[in-house]
């Protein structure tokens, strides 16, 4: 339900908010695998759920992209 309610929220932004939304992600990401390195990550499934919202708010870009070049 949740990844569902988290897609359709991707679908409705626009490309920049997918842009900066992506960037987000990958500071966490960053921030994620900084932690794991010093041995200070708590939630080790946070890694995996962040690179997935990553790839999906590229995917919904990359679908966006074609419909505005038609």
């Amino acid at each position: 339900m949740k990844s569902k309610q988290r897609l359709s929220d991707l679908r409705v932004m626009t490309d920049d908010q997918l842009s900066e939304e992506v960037l987000k992600l990958k500071k966490e990401q960053f921030n994620l695998r900084f932690q794991r390195a010093t041995g200070q990550l708590e939630n080790t499934s946070r890694v995996r759920v962040v690179r997935r919202e990553i790839a999906r708010a590229k995917t919904i870009a990359a679908q966006k992209r074609p419909e505005h070049e038609s």
